[in-house]
C-alpha cells in the first residue's frame, strides 16, 4: 500500500497563507475609510405646528356619558 506523500504540505500551506495575506492586504488597502466625524452644532429647532395655538380637549372613551 503506497504511503501518502506529505513532503510538500508545508510549502503548500505556507504559500496559501502568504497568498491570503497579500490578497487581504490589497483588499484593505483599496478600501476608503471615512474621516473622523466632526462635532456638529446642536441647534434647537422649533417647529410650528397647527395645534400649538389651538385649545383642544381629548375625550377618553370612559369619560363619555353612558346611555
Amino acid at each position: 500500500m503506497p504511503q501518502l506523500d506529505t513532503s510538500t504540505w508545508f510549502t503548500t500551506i505556507i504559500s496559501m497563507f502568504l497568498a491570503l495575506f497579500i490578497l487581504f492586504q490589497s483588499k484593505i488597502a483599496n478600501h476608503s475609510y471615512h474621516s473622523n466625524p466632526s462635532p456638529k452644532d446642536m441647534k434647537l429647532t422649533l417647529y410650528n405646528t397647527p395645534w400649538e395655538k389651538k385649545w383642544t380637549k381629548i375625550y377618553l372613551p370612559l369619560s363619555l356619558p353612558q346611555h
